[in-house]
């Protein structure tokens, strides 16, 4: 396995305490200008993982660092997409978080992993730190690679030890007896995962002093070269071009005239409602989980409509996130987090009443986002979506359309009822005041986004009758279809 090349000359005279200084002082720069770093520390078992972490952490600020152990819990990770996990412990601005092993350790882990389906989660991997990194993470890997001899006196020396045996694995064992192939099974990760924008850097851990004043050098130069490139970044954000160019007016060409009958609508809809039940209790039985997005114009009855989806589906079967905005621990992450932490585990229904699509909507209206952010955010959903497809998991997206006209007149209808003024604000009629921007913004989401494993579903929404029967039948449709495709793929 090559080696980095070591320690620089004018840094062979430090100690370990001189560079733990030096790595606390640009951490503390790293919290005031607030900027998320990640370190990730893999490697060999009984390579001195927590030996080494224990020096890098040293002489940070408790509160602005976390440890994050990442064992294998199939139970847990095998009920979400592969990278749920991953996302869902990542740093919030001003803050480090070092993993001891990290996403990659059910990779490193796994000897029988096809090169197809490898590859696929190295390609997962590889957009989600791309997604850190443009959103002004550092981020710092390690590998440390120990002999197998070494590894063998450790392991023996941990199994005579009355206090430290419980440290021990099967792992352990099993990597000593089987070196060659883990050896080789991890150069092919590494090599493959060693990104332009997240690196690794393998330290010989034979030596633990060694290895770990190493990593503290190697902390020290990634710290510094990330502090001068997120300066940079900041003050080249600010200047994004975009290339994107349509004319589809999408919302513009709706037939918003179409209606169904009083008669009819009641005669489907409690056919419907028991059909969306079954289908839902069928889905929990094959461990199948849902995400469905619902978006749209202000008062277009996206509620409405999720009301009588579920009407007699069991509650315990599903949730409904109500999307507001975002709190001050939510905007000290990268802003899918919190959405990342909403996903639904196997056979469940995740329900979201907006969604990460307002990145692309009022944050970009409002200004909330700058360019370069709204942006980049088109392909980071959409990656995001692919992870949970590729879980196995069904995923629809509704945007109910309404005309200016019928907004207004709900608007209204809202203002005067006491029942339900609550549902308007101020924010509404800011929002209205916009509409062209809204559309021009709802236009591009919708034109660039609209994928075959996650696909927008467009619900004309004049008539609640007509959208909220259309709803339920693309519904039912599509997740016949995905039901088809599920039990293909794993018989």
């Amino acid at each position: 396995m090559n080696l980095n090349k070591g320690i620089k000359v004018e840094y062979n005279d430090l100690g370990r305490s001189d560079l733990e200084a030096r790595v606390a002082r640009l951490a503390r720069i790293c919290q005031n200008l607030e900027i998320p770093v990640l370190v990730m520390v893999d490697g060999f078992e009984s390579a001195g993982k927590g030996y080494v972490i224990n020096y890098l952490s040293q002489d940070l600020i408790p509160k602005y660092f976390d440890v994050d152990v990442f064992e294998k819990n199939e139970e847990y990770d095998n009920r979400f997409p592969f990278e749920k996990r991953f996302f869902e412990n990542v740093p919030k601005k001003g803050h480090i978080k070092i993993f001891d092993r990290s996403l990659y350790y059910k990779l490193f882990d796994d000897l029988s992993l096809k090169e197809k389906e490898l590859d696929k989660k190295i390609k997962s991997m590889e957009k989600m730190e791309k997604m850190l990194y443009d959103d002004q993470t550092i981020i710092i890997k390690f590998f440390l690679n120990v002999s197998k001899d070494e590894q063998k006196k450790r392991i023996e020396k941990l199994k005579d030890s009355n206090e430290k045996s419980f440290y021990l694995k099967r792992n352990d064992e099993e990597q000593n007896k089987n070196y060659k192939d883990y050896q080789k099974h991890f150069e092919n990760i590494i090599e493959k995962t060693d990104f332009s924008f997240s690196p690794w850097t393998v330290i010989d851990s034979n030596d633990l002093k060694k290895a770990s004043k190493e990593a503290l050098y190697q902390m020290l130069e990634a710290l510094t070269i990330g502090l001068e490139r997120v300066s940079t970044q900041r003050l080249d954000n600010e200047n994004t071009e975009r290339s994107y160019q349509s004319n589809n007016k999408i919302i513009e060409n709706l037939d918003l005239t179409k209606t169904i009958t009083e008669e009819e609508y009641k005669e489907k809809k409690d056919k419907l409602e028991k059909e969306v039940r079954d289908m839902m209790f069928e889905y929990y039985k094959r461990g199948i989980s849902t995400v469905l997005v619902f978006e749209g114009v202000d008062a277009a009855g996206k509620d409405g409509a999720i009301e009588r989806l579920v009407k007699k589906v069991d509650p315990r079967l599903y949730t409904v996130h109500a999307i507001s905005a975002p709190t001050k621990n939510e905007l000290d992450h990268h802003y899918l987090w919190r959405f990342y932490n909403k996903l639904p585990e196997d056979g469940y229904v995740g329900i979201f009443s907006r969604s990460w699509y307002g990145r692309v909507m009022v944050e970009r209206v409002e200004g909330f986002a700058t360019t370069y952010e709204w942006n980049r955010a088109y392909d980071e959903m959409l990656d995001m979506e692919k992870q949970i497809h590729d879980h196995g998991s069904l995923i629809l997206k509704f945007f109910v359309v309404i005309d200016k006209d019928e907004e207004y007149k709900r608007f209204m209808a809202r203002e005067n009822n006491p029942d339900k003024n609550y549902k308007i604000t101020d924010e509404d009629w800011r929002n209205r005041a916009k509409w062209d921007s809204y559309i021009e913004a709802m236009d591009e989401m919708l034109d660039r986004t609209n994928v075959d494993y996650a696909p927008w579903i467009i619900v004309e929404g004049n008539q609640k009758y007509y959208a909220r029967i259309k709803v339920m039948e693309e519904y039912l449709k599509r997740a016949k279809k995905h039901l088809k495709e599920f039990d293909k793929n794993n018989n």
